[in-house]
């Protein structure tokens, strides 16, 4: 299985990279693409600017990653309750290109925050709004309170947690 992992947000210390990652790792994969949403930065969108300019080369890139794989695995950052700005404009203009961006790939979700809901507002707006661009959904996570629950040597440490994942996780091991 290919696989593409990426944390929905523009921090370059972003705790969503590092629980992609993680989660990405504990699938067994032939191929795990990481990427970093600073590598696709964009003007905002707008239809003037799509218009006059057409599709940035970027987001031809980023298309292309989703393509090459059969598994995505996102984990967003929740601001105000939604999408940050970075993950949402790069969508915005890939939808644009590719209305079905992700037809025929599997997505398996996640989200965390510092706080006890873990990014779970975002994660439910996406498991709702990505089927219509596609997606089959696996499988979807939230690890609340990240910084008493994930170690960036050992990835998830809280035992209850790491169970939960692990049984999510499970559709993959068949």
């Amino acid at each position: 299985m290919k696989i593409l992992a990426f944390g929905a947000s523009n921090s370059t210390a972003s705790i969503n990279q590092q629980l992609a990652i993680f989660i990405a790792k504990q699938i067994p994969h032939e191929e795990l693409c990481i990427v970093d949403l600073n590598d696709f930065e964009v003007s905002i969108f707008s239809p003037e600017r799509k218009s006059k300019e057409g599709i940035p080369d970027k987001i031809s890139q980023f298309i292309k990653h989703i393509e090459k794989v059969d598994l995505v695995v996102i984990s967003f950052a929740e601001y105000n309750g939604s999408y940050t700005a970075a993950f949402k404009n790069i969508f915005d203009w890939a939808t644009i290109e590719k209305n079905l961006l992700f037809e025929g790939k599997k997505l398996f979700l996640a989200s965390t925050s510092p706080g006890p809901r873990g990014g779970l507002s975002v994660l439910e707006a996406a498991t709702e709004r990505f089927p219509r661009h596609g997606a089959q959904i696996v499988e979807s996570f939230t690890l609340p309170s990240f910084h008493s629950n994930f170690d960036a040597e050992n990835g998830i440490i809280n035992k209850k947690f790491l169970h939960l994942l692990n049984q999510k996780l499970h559709v993959f091991h068949k």
